[in-house]
């Protein structure tokens, strides 16, 4: 992905038809109620979830125009760069669209320690307890390792 695209730039096709939104060529997202659209980032070799994070129109654009990974912070409500505190970056090398194009994967190079502010590897560090499916009480597992 180059840095020498203006993410003002960047223009995304319109949602006109069923038809042209699960089979034409045009990137046209989805964004919701709020103007979000969900996103998980996997590492580009191994495929393991590293996080999931939202992005506006704003946000999807200066990933495009940047190449690394730009979400919307819901709690904040601010822009984030992946790594501008930490220093883990995500520099992304692919993006795959869902069917409708309502959700988004980011296949990423994941620089630095870790993806999670708890400095691990993924935030899916935890499992649910498979005796609780069907059960009335939830528990956590350990850390997956």
């Amino acid at each position: 992905m180059s840095t020498e695209i203006e993410p003002a730039s960047i223009e995304f096709g319109s949602r006109v038809s069923k038809e042209s939104i699960e089979e034409g060529l045009d990137f046209a997202p989805l964004f919701d109620e709020h103007g979000l659209i969900p996103a998980i980032a996997t590492d580009h070799r191994t495929n393991e979830v590293l996080m999931v994070a939202y992005m506006n129109e704003e946000s999807l654009k200066l990933t495009l125009a940047l190449g690394r990974a730009v979400y919307w912070s819901r709690s904040r409500r601010k822009l984030w760069q992946k790594g501008e505190s930490s220093g883990e970056f995500q520099v992304v090398k692919e993006i795959c669209v869902d069917c409708d194009q309502d959700a988004l994967v980011l296949k990423v190079e994941q620089l630095g320690g870790g993806c999670c502010h708890t400095k691990r590897r993924t935030c899916f560090y935890r499992r649910i307890d498979p005796a609780a499916l069907g059960a009335g009480t939830v528990k956590l597992l350990g850390e997956i390792q």
